[in-house]
């Protein structure tokens, strides 16, 4: 009967061995996966961001050329009913149908002018990627946490020492500064003006 409880606890301590040293080398394989995705994201950011910056700007002076258009003509519209001479109001007429072939090739290349959702196809994009490596951010940083806490509690400290597993650095953040502290002006309601 002590032969079968000393073969019991044997086992048990046994699998909790291994089952222990799995989770640490777990642990470990995941931080790695974690920073090696931060890394992509940082990679799809930087080739992302100016493809994307470059199609607006693009897609903006396309537009502001037709809007700049139609201002000119519609100031010189004003001009000429508020002088009401007939030679402010002959150019007027003039200028409208030199613009009017101009305007008609912008629309006619482009029959909706879509900078409000190519601006938000870029805004969308931008917070996509800000949050995806906040995410990856956040994974390295709880499984650091995770694992570090497994080298200091009982017993698995025990394990993580007799087989050198040492402390996971997460990611590195000075301790001190105004980064770990909150300004009066921090802790009012951001306003926004739009």
């Amino acid at each position: 009967m002590p032969f079968i409880l000393i073969l019991i606890l044997v086992v048990g301590l046994g699998a909790y061995f291994i089952t222990t040293y799995n989770k640490f080398q777990q642990f470990k394989t995941q931080i790695e996966a974690s920073i090696q995705e931060i890394g992509n994201q940082l990679k799809r950011q930087a080739s992302l961001i100016p493809n994307l910056e470059s199609a607006v700007k693009g897609q903006l002076s396309h537009e502001k050329e037709v809007y700049k258009m139609l201002t000119d003509a519609r100031q010189k519209i004003a001009k000429a009913e508020k002088s009401g001479t007939a030679t402010d109001i002959e150019q007027a007429i003039q200028s409208v149908q030199n613009m009017v072939p101009s305007i008609n090739v912008a629309i006619e290349s482009n029959p909706e002018l879509k900078a409000d959702r190519t601006i938000t196809k870029f805004m969308d994009e931008l917070t996509d990627t800000a949050d995806k490596l906040m995410y990856s951010r956040r994974s390295v940083i709880d499984l650091s946490q995770a694992y570090n806490q497994m080298l200091v509690t009982f017993p698995s400290n025990m394990i993580a020492n007799m087989f050198g597993f040492t402390k996971e650095k997460g990611l590195e953040v000075p301790l001190t500064g105004s980064h770990v502290s909150v300004s009066k002006e921090e802790m009012n309601d951001v306003k926004v003006n739009i």
